[in-house]
């Protein structure tokens, strides 16, 4: 006598209509606030020809822009995967005083509007600021100016390093480290051969966001 199995259960109704319903918002939300919105930038971006939108890239305006954005790229990203590996190294692998304050900090960014930001940079570095009249006595023109572009994307952009590879290196704990420097390791190596090969995915995604924001 053969004993055969039960046929597959099916899911109950509610659970059928509930997952339509989810598909369907996700899919129009979807469509109408993201694919919407670049469908209609690539349209009118190419609906003179794309010898128009050729000449638009070719002017002064757009390749300064373009190298502008190129350049804060290149500053930025170096910059930000060197603070975040000193910031989460310090955070995850060593316990001091203010620790939380430090995390808090990083994510600072993060809460404040990029506007908020730039008055507060005026409040430093403009004309009227707190360093205004030493940068005007020597000739030193940060805001409107290179610099201040750096400095702004700098701060928008610093804690998405920090903040992809703090929690990895908080999960592998310091076991690794530890064993590393009974073996008469140098901190320097540690980082290069131990801590760096265990976050090195982390890292580069958090150095590609980085670098998206910057573009953006």
């Amino acid at each position: 006598m053969t004993i055969r199995p039960p046929p597959p259960s099916r899911p109950p109704c509610w659970a059928c209509r509930t997952r339509t319903v989810l598909i369907g918002v996700v899919l129009v939300i979807t469509a109408f606030v993201i694919l919407a919105p670049l469908a209609s930038i690539f349209f009118e971006a190419f609906s003179r020809g794309l010898a128009v939108y050729g000449e638009s890239l070719a002017r002064p305006d757009t390749l300064h822009a373009m190298w502008l954005t190129l350049l804060a790229a290149l500053v930025c990203v170096p910059i930000n995967v060197a603070f975040g590996i000193a910031a989460a190294w310090t955070v995850t692998k060593f316990t001091f005083p203010g620790r939380g304050v430090l995390l808090a900090l990083i994510e600072v960014p993060f809460s404040i509007s990029p506007i908020v930001a730039g008055v507060a940079y005026l409040f430093v570095y403009g004309a009227q600021g707190l360093l205004g009249p030493f940068l005007q006595a020597n000739d030193i023109k940060i805001m409107f100016a290179i610099p201040g572009i750096l400095l702004a994307s700098l701060f928008v952009t610093a804690p998405f390093v920090a903040r992809e590879i703090i929690p990895l290196m908080m999960e592998q704990g310091r076991e690794e480290e530890e064993a590393a420097v009974t073996l008469g390791a140098s901190g320097w190596r540690i980082l290069r051969t131990v801590t760096l090969p265990n976050v090195r995915y982390a890292l580069l995604y958090g150095a590609a966001l980085c670098n998206a924001r910057v573009m953006g």
